[in-house]
């Protein structure tokens, strides 16, 4: 067994009344991929960022080599061969690609001015392993995919000996995926030791050489991931056997011919054309397709979120006139982001402001001041429904875990009786355990009569929670999958290649 790099020794660590880890041990070998599991407030970015110097423990002990060390920044950090990409991106948005890249170079550079030219260059190069990014570009103006690939490129020019990777596909698609993938395995096979943090257990299993679990601030177990299975690791995760990650999909009995939604010739310039579909009551519906394809823009199209998109948009037997996203939500339909910590919440608001924000006149007074009562009540009666766990609806947003801030997300879509909701990757960076009670939620609404479309790159989500999947690519409807033809690869078949009919 190669010797240990890092190890982590009775680490205790505590926000006020809150204990985020209780005495944890960890221990990473050279040239390892070691995964860290858990459900979102397990502790695993707490550790995460003590290792990185963002925060400091209460007690315990980091050994590097065999030698203790206090890392007091992040700047120690990099100085001790670590490097951390975080779950969620930390970029400039208003410079280039390559200043972002290299700012931590650049910032202990004694040059006085900047050579642009030779910064472009480098990082084209960090970049050509990665994908087809303008290092000139703005961070602002790329994809979520765009701007975690950037932060992949960060890391990888630090020179590190340990490199954390925390929920790093969660933004990707999937031939992205195996690209960081593959270069996590040549790291690895130069020494290079790496944390992966990951709620997806297709990955871990199968590029992680070992596994450890945290639950609730506390070491639960290590074990070499041969020794394993994902039924086991994910009831270590939770605690408890968990049965069935998706519920059970609409049955024959179940289905109905009523349509709530019907979109016909949705056109948008370059972005997508031509795109029709139906909504039908009680089913949930499956957007599919690689990043780029069009997918995303066709929902914020017909939204109205961008864009001018023409064409003919239905909503049961009324057809709309949609101009702007505040028609669509006085009509009834919203459109939960992917983008969680840009668009959908507001993290330093109350979680009560946060789930009334988007039609405040429900819990106005008749003098059109904000009733806090009435806000409490409503924030309460969703976050009750949607089992969310905080301890107070007047705690900040920022203070949940990632699953609970999503389910203030969809607090705030179900604040106003919706008739449609779409979502766009609802389960981005959240815990198994979370995951599984999104989507009974989701169908429990689809059963209630409320129209559920869901936009994922998560396969393995896509084809548990839909009835029927719609396969976009190059910004057009390619193909539409129904029971058991709902497979990863009859939808990467659609998504990525071109049949002879639509050639023609």
């Amino acid at each position: 067994m190669p010797d240990p790099i890092l190890e982590i020794k009775n680490l205790s660590k505590a926000f006020g009344p809150v204990q985020a880890l209780r005495g944890v041990n960890f221990e990473l070998r050279r040239g390892e991929i070691h995964a860290l599991a858990g459900e979102n407030g397990a502790g695993k970015s707490t550790l995460m960022n003590i290792i990185d110097g963002i925060l400091q423990p209460d007690s315990g002990e980091i050994l590097l080599d065999g030698t203790p060390v206090r890392i007091a920044s992040p700047n120690a950090a990099q100085s001790l061969g670590i490097g951390l990409v975080h779950q969620e991106i930390a970029l400039c948005p208003d410079i280039s690609v390559a200043e972002n890249i290299f700012m931590a170079a650049t910032n202990r550079s004694a040059d006085f001015l900047m050579r642009y030219g030779e910064l472009y260059r480098h990082a084209a190069q960090v970049l050509g392993e990665l994908g087809q990014i303008d290092p000139r570009a703005k961070v602002g103006r790329l994809s979520i995919s765009q701007q975690q690939l950037v932060e992949i490129a960060k890391a990888l020019t630090l020179d590190c000996r340990i490199l954390i990777l925390d929920e790093p596909t969660a933004a990707l698609t999937e031939p992205e995926a195996q690209v960081l993938f593959r270069i996590m395995h040549r790291l690895a096979e130069k020494g290079m030791a790496i944390i992966y943090i990951s709620h997806r257990m297709a990955e871990i299993f199968a590029h992680c050489d070992r596994v450890t679990v945290f639950r609730d601030g506390c070491h639960i177990r290590t074990l070499p991931i041969a020794e394993t299975t994902p039924e086991d690791l994910v009831n270590s995760m939770v605690g408890r056997v968990m049965e069935k990650l998706y519920p059970e999909k609409q049955t024959e009995a179940e289905r109905s011919d009523n349509i709530i939604l019907s979109v016909r010739n949705l056109t948008d310039k370059h972005r997508f054309h031509d795109v029709s579909f139906d909504l039908r009551q009680g089913e949930i519906l499956g957007f599919a397709g690689l990043i780029g394809s069009g997918r995303s823009e066709i929902v914020r199209g017909l939204c109205r979120l961008e864009g001018r998109a023409r064409g003919e948009v239905w909503l049961g037997d009324q057809k709309l006139a949609l101009r702007h996203y505040a028609d669509s939500i006085r009509a009834g339909i919203v459109y939960l982001s992917e983008d969680r910590k840009g668009d959908g919440v507001f993290l330093n608001l109350p979680i009560a402001a946060n789930v009334s924000a988007l039609d405040t006149r429900r819990v106005a007074s008749r003098a059109g001041i904000i009733d806090a009562r009435k806000e409490k009540s409503l924030a309460e009666t969703l976050g009750l429904r949607l089992n969310l766990k905080c301890g107070s609806v007047a705690d900040p947003v920022s203070s949940l875990s990632g699953g609970n801030q999503q389910k203030v997300a969809l607090a705030k879509m179900l604040s106003i009786g919706p008739k449609l909701i779409f979502l766009d990757e609802p389960t981005r960076g959240v815990d198994v355990g979370a995951k599984a009670e999104i989507h009974r939620t989701l169908r429990r609404l689809a059963r209630e009569g409320v129209g559920i479309i869901v936009i994922s790159s998560e396969l393995p989500e896509l084809i548990g929670i839909s009835d029927r999947v719609l396969v976009v690519r190059e910004g057009r409807i390619a193909g539409e999958l129904n029971g058991p033809d709902i497979t990863e690869e009859r939808i990467m078949q659609l998504a990525s290649i071109k049949t002879p009919s639509a050639a023609e």
